[in-house]
């Protein structure tokens, strides 16, 4: 460490985790202004925090996999934090909220949009409805920062269509429910047609269509959103690779 630097603590590394995981990887930058507002919340350089964030990405296994390489001087602690935000998505990400919420002298609930008329007015049961509110905002903006907004299948960059879908469902995998690895961005029609088991991805990241679809060769709506795509890769993600055993389920409950 040069001299006059100041070592990361926990809870900053754990925030930079958090944004880490929320912006596309080519917006990774000193110039962003996400980044630019964590650095003045923490009192660190742009340059820092945006170099912190690469350094991540040199620890992140789908990017290894794909022979991606971030900055080369990830610190120990840095490794230990990855870890444990890495194999806890099912706590790690909300601490990361609230800590966020914390040093922006707000509320987890304003932090993420959430009305005081979504939600009862006290007990553990609203505490448990913003947990759940918080961690579904957090895997859908995951999931389509790690597509850059673009739909796996069609290439549709219009948000509002895209949906983070779930590979092995929500109500099945507790502990991978916030995991982006088990995540995929999709489009509404596809993302029906892909929990009905209707189309696949399979563990080499191409497109199964089911010959329940295949068969309908005389409808053009069919032939257009889904036969031309059988076989197809998928628009792979910077980062958070679909794991291919979350895959593999998927592929057991496809509909061939």
């Amino acid at each position: 460490m040069k001299e006059g630097q100041k070592l990361w603590t926990r809870d900053e590394l754990i925030l930079a985790i958090n944004l880490y995981c929320k912006l596309p990887f080519g917006r990774l930058h000193r110039h962003n202004p996400e980044i630019i507002n964590l650095a003045s919340l923490i009192g660190r350089t742009p340059s820092s925090v945006a170099y912190k964030l690469v350094n991540f990405a040199s620890l992140d296994p789908s990017l290894k996999t794909r022979g991606i390489k971030g900055a080369s001087n990830a610190s120990k602690l840095d490794a230990e934090i990855w870890n444990e935000f890495y194999n806890n998505w099912d706590e790690l990400p909300y601490e990361s909220e609230k800590l966020l919420a914390k040093i922006e002298h707000t509320s987890v609930e304003k932090l993420n949009n959430i009305s005081d008329d979504e939600l009862l007015k006290q007990g553990k049961t609203r505490e448990q409805l913003v947990r759940t509110r918080v961690n579904q905002s957090f895997f859908r903006t995951s999931v389509l920062a790690s597509y850059n907004n673009t739909c796996c299948i069609t290439g549709i960059q219009q948000k509002e269509l895209l949906i983070a879908g779930h590979i092995k469902p929500w109500s099945l995998d507790e502990k991978n429910r916030l995991n982006p690895r088990n995540g995929i961005t999709i489009n509404a029609l596809h993302d029906k047609a892909f929990e009905s088991g209707l189309i696949t991805i399979t563990q080499d990241y191409k497109i199964k269509v089911s010959s329940i679809l295949l068969k309908q060769t005389k409808s053009k709506a069919i032939e257009e959103y889904f036969i031309k795509y059988n076989n197809q890769d998928i628009i792979l993600p910077s980062r958070f690779l679909p794991d291919v055993e979350f895959l593999k389920y998927h592929n057991e409950k496809f509909q061939p």
